[in-house]
């Protein structure tokens, strides 16, 4: 979900700019109990047109409308507060308020938040929603907000991933050899190996020249994307494997948290839900249309046996879930209805 908003860089950076950049806002929150004004920032990766900017507009709307205008919100866009794991290091520090944050990036800070990088995690979009909106997803973010201190508040996303290649993707056996740029968690590498592919890391700033000449075969990403950053004129093969949903974090630093009061707590805690499912929709609309846009693009879009995928990469998987802790929250996000 990627993004200039580019998809989030893996590598660690350090908090001082983000800490420099987020130290006048602790004062304009006020104190818990009070019924002074706050004033929250919002960080967000997104550009306007994104689901992202989209989504912390609502929030911001809602919240102001439940608050009677008593708390405003600042969207900062564009991640002019920088990457998202550096707004997250902000917001472990208090030096920021709220933001959007790429699971996959945080597993250094929270090992639970390796759950959301298991490929063929939902059935389909019912699923992902009952995961994300039920006990289990309440589950995961109230572990993710005990190891990092940072409060989940509710979940974004929707891009369906698929698998962008510069050679045809007739069948599985195609994935053989293929040289397929991944994000380097252990899940992914597992089942994409288990599958004949190469997983390879890169910079996301280096992919279109990466499939240029040839040091990569393909990636995986979301339609939105494939179009956004015009990979499909490089890689026009498009393997419909829809192996993931992506899932996006609603944080909020807990020091922003407990300086409001519980009749504020409350406002912003529904502000976040509504704008949840809100964000997901619009995500889930841009994906199934750029989707078509990709193929009326000249993309040639390859239907693949996903559950023939599934069950290649079930055992190796299972190993790699029980080796990460992870077993328990798999078997709730399978056994959810």
């Amino acid at each position: 979900m990627t993004h200039s908003w580019i998809d989030p860089k893996t590598t660690l950076r350090p908090i001082a700019a983000g800490l420099l950049a987020g130290a006048t806002l602790v004062a304009a929150l006020g104190t818990a109990g009070t019924t002074q004004a706050a004033e929250l920032r919002f960080g967000h990766g997104g550009t306007e047109d994104t689901a992202y900017h989209l989504g912390a507009t609502r929030f911001k709307e809602l919240l102001d409308e439940k608050s009677g205008g008593e708390i405003g919100v600042e969207i900062l866009g564009n991640s002019v507060l920088g990457h998202e794991t550096e707004m997250f290091e902000q917001q472990m520090a208090g030096a920021l308020d709220l933001s959007i944050i790429n699971p996959g990036l945080i597993t250094d800070f929270s090992s639970t938040a390796n759950v959301f990088s298991i490929p063929f995690l939902y059935r389909d979009e019912e699923h992902w929603q009952a995961v994300l909106d039920g006990e289990v997803g309440r589950e995961i973010a109230d572990r993710i907000s005990e190891e990092t201190d940072v409060r989940i508040l509710a979940f974004y996303g929707g891009g369906k991933r698929q698998i962008v290649s510069t050679e045809p993707l007739e069948s599985l056996d195609d994935l053989e050899g293929l040289k397929l740029r991944t994000n380097p968690t252990k899940p992914l590498i597992t089942a994409w190996e288990a599958l004949g592919a190469d997983p390879t890391v890169m910079e996301w700033e280096e992919i279109y020249t990466g499939l240029q000449v040839g040091a990569i075969d393909g990636l995986l990403n979301e339609a939105e994307w494939i179009h956004r950053m015009r990979f499909h004129e490089v890689a026009p093969h498009i393997g419909l494997s829809e192996h993931d949903i992506t899932v996006r974090l609603l944080t909020m630093s807990q020091m922003s948290w407990d300086r409001l009061s519980e009749e504020q707590q409350q406002m912003v805690q529904e502000a976040a839900e509504e704008s949840a499912s809100y964000a997901r929709e619009v995500q889930l609309e841009q994906d199934a249309e750029a989707l078509d846009l990709l193929a009326d693009e000249g993309a040639t879009l390859h239907e693949l046996d996903r559950e023939r995928m599934q069950e290649v990469v079930e055992e190796p998987l299972q190993s790699v879930i029980e080796e990460m802790g992870l077993a328990d929250l798999h078997r709730m996000i399978v056994d959810a209805e």
